[in-house]
């Protein structure tokens, strides 16, 4: 075993109260590939690791000098203390707007359920008829389509309508992409069985349960822990809370210094672009860091906890890697599992495997670039450029030369982490001005009217 699988086995041994043995682990692994009780990696690494442990620490330490450094501004040049609140407060905007959307989306797929079992009840009764049974199919898809288009459609008609705040756009829209996904996984596993093949379809309990549960990969049984740990719960929820006011120090007291009056100049020098840009890759990784942990680590663990989830397994050791391919498989494993069955594997048998990691690589940069012109009102496509063009062109790049370089290689990606999380901050920061200024001139040529 490597140092890390090492750690995470006591770590199982610790979470347990007894230990597997190697050969049990291993045969654990043989039978369910996908799913198995482990810690997520950051969880192993800060309880087994005194050295990331401090690292951990040095993070809150810097969150606390944001804090003071915050409220020493404010105290100093405003005479009141705001602590990020106003960003907070601005990016969440209109929250009952964004509530209400979500509530549509989460209707929708409760609808699901017994739309399935409704096409289930007239399936065994059509099956008898070979005709009939096949057009029965393209109903079922026909219906399926349907729901998934008013699930994402409407949010987007909506959100196209009439801007929503940054944070609870993206919300909207994450969750309107997750339960799109979440049907899909159970319509794929489920379908056949609505003619009476296979097992009998999951309870409504267990489709709920699906539905929370931190993975889109429908299996009708998951591994479950013996007992829900409410102090980790909590743990969990606070780091998500800190992590919401990192990033509101980082953008009040680092970027948008630097942004706040773009756009109102009548010609933008390239060079205050390109400064800009430099200005924001450090604050920008930070931020890319804090997402990454409070969303993979903090958030989809507390709700693991919850609902007794044994898998946490929810990324890999992606910052270890020098080859891209890996880093794309192990940095978000629950999205990259959902890809790999439900776009990946049907399609690579019928039009070859570049081309189906090119509608991989397509799909995901499209829904990313879906989210952001959403949350930001503007179609700006930076990221979509980074993940389907230059990201496809790094994997036969770093393929070899990663395996035989991988110290240069790992420092290329941290340098490329960098560069395209500035590139990124950027440019939302640039298409956010650009859509303040059209906004100042459409209202200005309201009131001249």
């Amino acid at each position: 075993m490597t140092s890390l699988d090492s750690m995470r086995y006591r770590g199982k041994e610790n979470y347990n109260g007894k230990a597997k043995s190697e050969d049990a682990v291993h045969i654990e692994k043989k039978i369910d590939p996908e799913f198995s009780i482990r810690e997520s990696p950051l969880t192993v690494l800060i309880e087994n690791s005194l050295h990331i442990r401090a690292i951990y620490h040095i993070f809150v330490v810097i969150l606390l000098m944001l804090f003071f450094d915050t409220v020493i501004y404010d105290l100093v040049e405003r005479g009141k203390i705001n602590v990020g609140l106003s960003v907070i407060a601005y990016g969440f905007g209109d929250i009952r707007r964004g509530a209400l959307l979500w509530l549509f989306e989460f209707m929708i797929a409760i609808l699901f359920f017994p739309a399935l079992k409704l096409y289930a009840a007239v399936g065994k009764h059509v099956e008898k008829y070979p005709r009939a049974s096949q057009g029965f199919v393209i109903l079922g898809i026909s219906g399926l389509v349907f729901l998934e288009g008013a699930l994402i459609g409407v949010p987007i008609w909506n959100l196209s309508q009439k801007h929503l705040a940054l944070a609870s756009s993206v919300t909207v829209t994450c969750e309107m992409f997750r339960l799109a996904m979440k049907i899909h996984a159970v319509a794929v596993a489920c379908g056949p069985r609505c003619f009476g093949k296979g097992p009998p379809l999951p309870s409504f309990q267990h489709y709920v349960y699906f539905i929370f549960a931190p993975t889109l990969v429908y299996r009708d049984q998951y591994p479950r822990t013996k007992k829900t740990r409410w102090g980790v719960v909590l743990f969990h929820f606070i780091e998500v809370a800190a992590i919401i006011f990192y990033n509101s120090f980082l953008w009040e007291r680092f970027i948008l210094p630097y942004w706040s009056d773009y756009g109102k100049q009548s010609r933008v020098e390239a060079g205050t672009v390109v400064r800009g840009m430099f200005a924001c890759v450090l604050p920008g990784v930070l931020s890319f860091l804090c997402g990454f942990y409070c969303v993979l680590q903090a958030w989809l663990n507390a709700f693991a906890e919850i609902l007794r989830f044994g898998d946490r397994l929810f990324y890999e050791d992606w910052w270890t890697t020098s080859r891209f391919s890996r880093y794309y498989r192990a940095w978000n494993r629950v999205v990259y599992s959902w890809l790999r069955d439900h776009l990946y594997k049907p399609l690579a048998p019928r039009t070859g495997r570049a081309f189906s990691t090119f509608i991989v690589f397509f799909v995901s940069a499209l829904a990313h670039e879906v989210v952001l012109a959403l949350s930001f009102g503007f179609f700006y496509p930076v990221l979509m450029t980074e993940f389907g063009v230059l990201g496809v062109l790094m994997l036969p790049l770093t393929s070899t030369n990663g395996r035989r370089f991988p110290n240069v290689f790992n420092l290329f990606m941290w340098l490329s982490f960098f560069f395209g999380n500035g590139t990124c901050l950027t440019a939302d920061n640039e298409r956010a001005a650009r859509m303040l200024k059209i906004r100042h001139e459409l209202t200005s040529i309201k009131e001249s009217v």
